[in-house]
C-alpha cells in the first residue's frame, strides 16, 4: 500500500482480551490502483494488530517515514528499489518498515547469543586460572624446604589475589552437614592470616566480601557462610564465630582476648578523655562497627559510660 494513501493515523491501547492496534485511516481509492483482493471496500481505514509491544517501534517507523516522506523522491514506476551495490532488493512503504523490524530484531538475537558465548568462554578461563593456582599451591607444599619463609608468604598472598586454589563447592562436596564441614575447614585456613592483621576481629559482612572474592565464580551464599561459621568451634578450629548483644555477628579468632579489648577501649578512651565510636574507628583502623561494639562491651562490664546526645553517643572513663 502506497504511504501516499495514509491521511493519519493513531494508536488504540490494548485491553483485557485485545491487543494493542494501529489504525490508519486512507484517502479514497485512486482510479489508477493496481489490481489486488480487493478493487473496493465500505471502509477508509485498515486495522493492524501487535503483540508483544511490536506496535511502538512499528508507530515509531510509521511516523518517521510519513515526516520524511521519502515516496516523494521515488518515481511511480519503480515502487521497489534495488540496492546496486549488493543486488538486494530494498521494499519501501510498510513492507519495508515490517522488513527493517524484523531484521533488527535478528541482529539483537545475534548479538544476545555472542555475549552469552563470551561469558561462557569467561567461565572457561576462570577455572583454567583455578587449577593453575591449585598446581603452584601444590608445588610450594612439595619444596618446602627449597623456598624460604618469605617467598612462601610472598607465593601465597599471589594466590589469594587470584583467587582460592580449590574452592568448596556443592558439585565437589555435595549438599548439606558434609559440604558445610568442608567449607568451614577451608574458610579456617582463609581467614587466618586476615584476622590477624585486623587485630583478630572481622565483621561477617567483611568476611562475607573477602571470601567471594576470593572463590572468584564460585560465590557463596550468605546462609552457606554462616552455616559453615557456625561449626568453627565444632570443629575445634582457631576461629568462632560471635553475635553481640545487637546482634552483629563477627569471626574472631579463639586467641582473641575479650579482656585484652575492653582494656584497650578503656585506656584509649582515657587517654583522650571522650571518644565517639568513629574517633575510635580512626584510632584503630577498624570498621566504625565493630570500633561501636567494642566501647559497647567495655561499658557492658562497667568500665564506660555514656552521654547521648544531639551530638551524638560518646563514651567516657567511668569514674563512679
Amino acid at each position: 500500500m502506497p504511504l501516499s494513501q495514509v491521511i493519519y493515523f493513531e494508536e488504540q491501547a490494548a485491553g483485557i482480551g485485545k491487543s494493542a492496534k494501529i489504525v490508519v485511516h486512507l484517502h479514497p481509492t485512486p482510479t489508477n490502483k493496481e489490481p489486488g483482493p480487493y478493487q473496493h471496500s465500505k471502509y477508509s481505514f485498515i486495522k493492524m494488530s501487535f503483540k508483544e509491544h511490536g506496535q511502538i517501534e512499528f508507530y515509531r517507523r510509521l511516523t518517521e517515514e510519513m515526516t520524511q516522506k521519502r515516496w516523494e523522491n521515488t518515481p511511480v514506476s519503480q515502487p521497489i528499489a534495488s540496492d546496486s551495490k549488493t543486488g538486494r532488493t530494498r521494499a519501501v512503504g510498510i513492507v519495508g518498515i515490517e522488513r527493517k523490524i524484523e531484521e533488527k530484531r535478528k541482529e539483537t538475537d545475534k548479538n544476545i547469543s555472542e555475549a552469552f558465548e563470551d561469558l561462557s568462554k569467561l567461565m572457561v578461563k576462570a577455572k583454567e586460572m583455578v587449577e593453575l593456582s591449585k598446581s603452584i599451591a601444590n608445588k610450594i607444599k612439595d619444596k618446602q624446604g627449597d623456598i624460604t619463609e618469605d617467598e612462601t608468604i610472598r607465593f601465597k598472598s599471589y594466590l589469594l589475589s587470584m583467587g582460592i586454589a580449590n574452592p568448596v563447592t556443592r558439585e565437589t562436596h555435595g549438599s548439606g552437614t558434609h559440604y558445610h564441614l568442608q567449607l568451614a575447614k577451608q574458610l579456617g585456613d582463609m581467614l587466618q592470616a586476615p584476622l590477624e592483621e585486623r587485630g583478630g576481629m572481622m565483621a561477617l559482612t567483611e568476611v562475607y566480601c573477602l571470601v567471594n572474592r576470593a572463590r572468584g565464580m564460585e560465590l557463596l551464599s550468605p546462609e552457606d557462610l554462616v552455616n559453615a561459621c557456625k561449626m568453627f568451634e565444632s570443629l575445634k578450629l582457631p576461629l568462632r564465630l560471635r553475635v553481640f548483644d545487637s546482634g552483629v555477628m563477627v569471626v574472631q579468632l579463639q586467641s582473641h582476648s575479650e579482656e585484652e579489648m575492653i582494656a584497650s577501649a578503656l585506656d584509649n578512651v582515657s587517654e583522650k578523655g571522650s571518644l565517639t565510636a568513629e574517633e575510635f574507628a580512626k584510632l584503630l583502623g577498624l570498621s566504625v562497627l565493630l570500633s561501636k561494639e567494642r566501647l559497647l562491651l567495655a561499658e557492658k562490664m562497667g568500665h564506660l559510660c555514656r552521654d547521648d546526645s544531639v551530638e551524638g553517643l560518646r563514651f567516657y572513663p567511668n569514674l563512679f
